[in-house]
């Protein structure tokens, strides 16, 4: 079909976002995902809702035949969930990576044995193809009116600036090749941390000793740092405090709401 400039529409988003939420162990991640409403929770192995977080669990994802089921199942209706969250990606990363593997007739996405496809990082390249598979079934949930909230576990990596010198940031926890590609994709990516100062104090002649104060605020960021990867598509603040059952209220201030399957 040709493109004709008599049949512009809005490009105004009303779709509900796909939210990537990641952050330091124990900061509340699950438990502010499971603000977002009438949620369904979706596990991997290792991974549960703390204690007093109580919604509908589906079994432990634990295979790539697991996670096409659950979303063809909820993109068939007949049910009343409005957000989808799946705990964790890293969780679900060895499934995606396996078919990768099993496609491109590998022992593994890092198999580096002589004449291997996956060898010298093509693997991992090869990997982007299911990931983005895996993102396009987050993308149709979206579009029918599902919210799905994606959590993570993050690293603390080198970042070779080429303006400045080199230092550590928190980056997602996932294969050089997955986290730019969710980070794309994903509407949100919302890094929690607890707020901290610095305080300096003089002990001696020219001798100064610094400690930290603070850390018991927790902080939802929501543009990019120096320390971290964080961004937003729809003009929010850069940050926001994080109070226990107040988060998604906050947060849904600046996007469309999830409708579900039946409206």
């Amino acid at each position: 079909m040709a493109i004709s400039l008599k049949t512009l529409k809005s490009s105004t988003s009303t779709t509900p976002p796909i939210t990537l939420i990641y952050g330091v162990d124990g900061i509340g991640k699950t438990s502010l995902a499971a603000e977002w409403p009438d949620a369904l929770y979706a596990p991997t192995e290792g991974q549960k809702t703390p204690a007093g977080v109580d919604i509908p669990s589906t079994d432990i994802i634990s295979s790539w035949d697991d996670i096409e089921t659950l979303f063809n199942e909820l993109l068939a209706g007949g049910h009343d969930f409005k957000s989808l969250i799946i705990d964790s990606v890293g969780g679900i990363a060895p499934f995606v990576e396996g078919v990768t593997a099993a496609r491109i007739g590998s022992a593994s996405v890092d198999d580096n044995s002589k004449g291997s496809a996956a060898a010298y990082g093509n693997g991992y390249k090869e990997s982007e193809v299911e990931w983005s598979t895996f993102m396009s079934g987050c993308e149709a949930l979206s579009q029918a009116g599902i919210a799905v909230v994606l959590l993570a576990h993050p690293e603390i990596k080198r970042f070779d600036d080429p303006l400045n010198d080199p230092y550590d940031r928190y980056i997602l926890k996932l294969n050089k090749r997955a986290g730019p590609l969710l980070r794309e994709k994903c509407d949100i990516v919302a890094f929690i941390n607890y707020r901290i100062s610095l305080k300096s104090k003089e002990v001696g002649i020219k001798k100064e000793v610094t400690h930290a104060e603070g850390g018991k605020e927790r902080i939802i960021n929501l543009t990019r740092g120096a320390g971290f990867d964080a961004k937003n598509r729809y003009s929010m603040p850069d940050s926001i405090i994080y109070k226990k059952g107040e988060g998604y209220a906050k947060l849904a201030e600046y996007f469309p709401q999830p409708t579900g399957i039946a409206a």
